[in-house]
């Protein structure tokens, strides 16, 4: 394993140990306006966050979306990260030690093909998890979410997306990887990367998204974030 985290291009896409390592390196160079889209799904979850009620980060990963909102609401809610790697999980576990054993913070264990956390929440937070689960189970996440969510509580769901059509994809394809050669990976990295998330990273359109949210319940949903195939999403209950 490399510097930046990725795969050889014989073997297929894991959260394990190695990536753990690099995961945060690795989104800052990866993701587009990084840091931008994640200061927006802590402002928006911050208008929503109820007090005494849950805030749930679905596929928590090491923590970077929990950490602002603890340090933000501290005892006055409760934070629930839901994680199904190990490696993702021990880190995630280390960093929120002292909350966790002060009874503010839980990490769980937990596939979300197979179960939900059984808690009402204000907040819930799906950002780049989806695009990793199955196609055929993500409408019954999205609705276990909406059934979890208190009245004017929100989902923010943030993902990588396909083009509307197979030329607008195309570009968005190139223009996002004229960006990771920005950011220092090269054409190898890029291409190896690629071969390893497929069938493991499997986005759809933003249109189809959108239906996910609107079939589940949610009636006020809008687009918060866009830069070519990434897009964020905030749906109130």
């Amino acid at each position: 394993m490399n510097s930046v985290g990725h795969k050889p291009a014989n073997e297929k896409w894991e959260f394990d140990e190695a990536v753990t390592t690099v995961f945060d390196d690795m989104l800052e160079r990866s993701i587009p306006q990084y840091k931008v889209m994640r200061d927006a799904v802590f402002d928006i979850a911050c208008r929503h966050a109820q007090h005494n009620t849950a805030i749930i980060d679905l596929g928590c990963s090491r923590g970077e979306a929990l950490a602002p909102l603890t340090q933000k609401f501290g005892v006055y809610n409760r934070y629930i990260g839901i994680e199904v790697s190990k490696p993702m999980l021990e880190s995630c576990r280390t960093r929120f030690a002292g909350l966790i054993k002060a009874g503010m913070v839980d990490i769980r264990e937990m596939d979300l093909r197979k179960e939900f956390p059984p808690v009402s929440a204000s907040v819930i937070l799906s950002v780049l998890t989806l695009q990793f689960t199955p196609i055929n189970y993500r409408q019954n996440i999205i609705q276990k979410a909406y059934d979890a969510l208190l009245p004017g509580g929100c989902l923010i769901v943030v993902e990588k997306v396909l083009g509307s059509g197979s030329k607008l994809d195309s570009m968005m394809v190139d223009l996002y990887t004229t960006m990771k050669r920005t950011n220092g990976y090269s054409t190898d990295d890029i291409d190896r990367k690629a071969m390893s998330l497929e069938g493991v990273l499997v986005p759809v359109t933003a249109a189809w998204n959108e239906q996910l949210l609107q079939l589940a319940g949610f009636k006020h949903i809008d687009c918060f974030w866009r830069w070519m195939n990434f897009a964020g999403w905030v749906a109130i209950r």
